[in-house]
């Protein structure tokens, strides 16, 4: 039996005190002092002995019996949906207008308090079994760089030259501006090709398909379809057309799972890693000029995981037949 916290009498305490006062003739009073509790608690184990014997002396839930105004199940049912989707309580209160507190506790009651005691969902992983089925396409914006290397490299107080303006608060800001890296990532064999742009408009996104699509075709790749997340330069006309003339299907991942395009989410960290982030640059254009040497890199010599520890060009003619 799991006791009350404070609980001031074990079981065997409470049957001692019962006994005293019924078979060994001990007043209320006396046998309460004996146990160290008041006569209020002495007298209401003996009422509950009276009236259940041994089992009214274990500890009653404290939770009323009948509860008025019970969240309805389908409401719960659906909290604990939006809950999995790792939305805050904050959020579902906004969302479903009901107060914090209310969406909190129901929560708790199902066991889903914590957000970060939710387990994620197992990954779905899946792979082409030749090349060109299915190409990854994602977008990176980076920081420009000018004046020196930027705030990574020397911290947020050391690079404060170039243009400046002020904005819309009056606060004096630097003018930097972005790079907007384009990459496509082969399903089946991870060969990348990556570009650095100055935007990601539609039809910025649709000369990168194009050329990304003939960079495949030099290495004998077919591109059948191409995956994007749901960003305006993909859900455009312009991009449907450009796709429809290329003769690709264009498949769009789900809203809010970006997990989908991981493929490309992981070649981008690689990148990040390797090239973006790995040596010191003076400026945008000296980064932009480092990643073709790079990208041969990954392409020709960098062991992945994925492929059996070898880089992606040898799965590429290894699944084209004309590498032994």
């Amino acid at each position: 039996m799991k006791l009350h916290g404070n609980a001031a009498l074990s079981l065997n305490g409470r049957r001692r005190l019962v006994r005293m006062v019924l078979e060994q003739g001990w007043s209320i009073a006396s046998a309460a002092e004996a146990a160290g509790v008041s006569e209020r608690t002495c007298s209401k184990w003996l009422a509950r002995y009276r009236a259940d014997g041994d089992t009214g002396l274990l500890d009653r839930s404290s939770a009323p019996a009948r509860v008025h105004n019970r969240t309805d199940e389908q409401l719960v049912q659906l909290l604990a949906s939006l809950r999995r989707l790792r939305f805050t309580a904050p959020e579902l209160a906004d969302l479903l207008r009901m107060p914090v507190s209310t969406i909190s506790g129901i929560l708790k009651r199902i066991g889903m308090g914590k957000l970060g005691r939710l387990g994620l969902e197992p990954a779905e992983r899946y792979e082409r079994g030749r090349p060109g089925p299915l190409i990854h396409i994602d977008v990176k914006k980076l920081g420009r760089i000018q004046g020196g290397a930027g705030k990574r490299i020397t911290g947020p107080q050391r690079n404060n030259s170039g243009p400046r303006r002020r904005d819309r608060s009056g606060v004096d800001r630097r003018i930097t501006g972005w790079d907007a890296v384009h990459v496509a990532v082969d399903d089946a064999t991870r060969l990348a090709y990556v570009e650095v742009l100055a935007d990601e408009k539609a039809t910025t996104a649709v000369a990168f398909l194009r050329r990304a699509t003939a960079f495949y075709a030099r290495h004998g790749i077919t591109v059948e379809r191409v995956l994007t997340d749901n960003g305006s330069p993909y859900i455009s006309t312009v991009h449907a057309i450009a796709c429809r003339l290329l003769g690709v299907r264009h498949l769009r991942t789900r809203p809010y799972r970006p997990q989908t395009n991981g493929k490309a989410e992981r070649f981008i960290r690689t990148l990040l890693g390797g090239w973006a982030y790995g040596a010191i640059y003076t400026s945008s254009t000296e980064r932009t000029a480092a990643l073709d040497g790079w990208l041969w890199h990954y392409n020709h010599l960098r062991k992945h995981s994925a492929l059996g520890h070898h880089p992606p060009i040898t799965r590429v003619t290894n699944l084209l037949g004309t590498y032994s």
